[in-house]
């Protein structure tokens, strides 16, 4: 495969969905060996609030069937991808590459771009943490494991299903045409993902600094999901909570 088809491949359910598979692995596993350390049950909020969901649907039927829709619809995609096209390894390292630099440039861009809206106020450091703020008894493991649980189930709560969601509910429902839903269904879910951070009993106390960065933030990732994919956009934000963590 040449190279100059790199950008296009990367995109697609074979290398996308692969990528992200060990987000996923190492999250399940960090959260099953941490749930007796720290604070005893400690999970990223999206990844409880899906799975809440299924088990009020259907108890432990329904978190197997979370799973089960999860991994199967997944693994599914990824098979009919590669059942008709060739996978290159070298891809894998590439995204990987491409990640870490978007992580590294991510909070400088976004940053920036409240400083501009808000130009009065000062973005202090701890604003522009994505994830909750971690109490200072937390290892640096069960950091680790937020900031994977934040890669894999906040880009698929917000990014997959909510901004998808509402973008076809804007067709479909109100008959905006394409460009109009999608600018809908980008803004209302940014709004949506920082709010998402000042609720449960780790929220964080809201500032209209953070909120305006993690609004900003939204926008971001969910552009950079209609154009990378879910693999590229989930190991961005896994690598910049943690880079930020680590750095804090």
């Amino acid at each position: 495969m040449p190279i100059s088809n790199y950008w296009r491949v990367a995109r697609e359910p074979r290398y996308s969905l692969t990528f992200a598979l060990p987000l996923l692995a190492a999250y399940e596993v960090l959260a099953f060996l941490l749930s007796g350390q720290d604070l005893a049950g400690v999970r990223n909020g999206a990844d409880v609030l899906l799975k809440q969901a299924f088990v009020a649907f259907g108890g432990r039927h329904g978190l197997i069937l979370f799973g089960a829709l999860l991994l199967g619809g997944g693994a599914w995609m990824v098979v009919r991808d590669w059942s008709t096209k060739r996978v290159e390894a070298w891809v894998f390292p590439v995204m990987l590459l491409e990640s870490v630099l978007y992580a590294l440039a991510f909070g400088l861009v976004t940053g920036a771009l409240t400083s501009l809206l808000l130009p009065g106020l000062t973005l202090i450091a701890p604003a522009t943490d994505l994830s909750i703020q971690a109490p200072l008894s937390w290892s640096l493991a069960t950091q680790l494991m937020i900031s994977l649980g934040a890669g894999i189930y906040e880009e698929l709560l917000f990014r997959v299903l909510l901004v998808s969601g509402l973008a076809l509910f804007g067709r479909l429902v109100l008959a905006w045409s394409r460009t109009a839903s999608g600018i809908f269904a980008v803004v209302v879910g940014a709004l949506i993902f920082s709010g998402f951070h000042y609720i449960g009993p780790y929220g964080d106390s809201f500032q209209l600094t953070s909120f305006t960065f993690r609004a900003l933030a939204g926008v971001l990732f969910s552009g950079l999901y209609l154009l990378r994919g879910f693999g590229v956009t989930s190991w961005t934000h896994a690598l910049y909570d943690l880079l930020l963590f680590v750095s804090g």
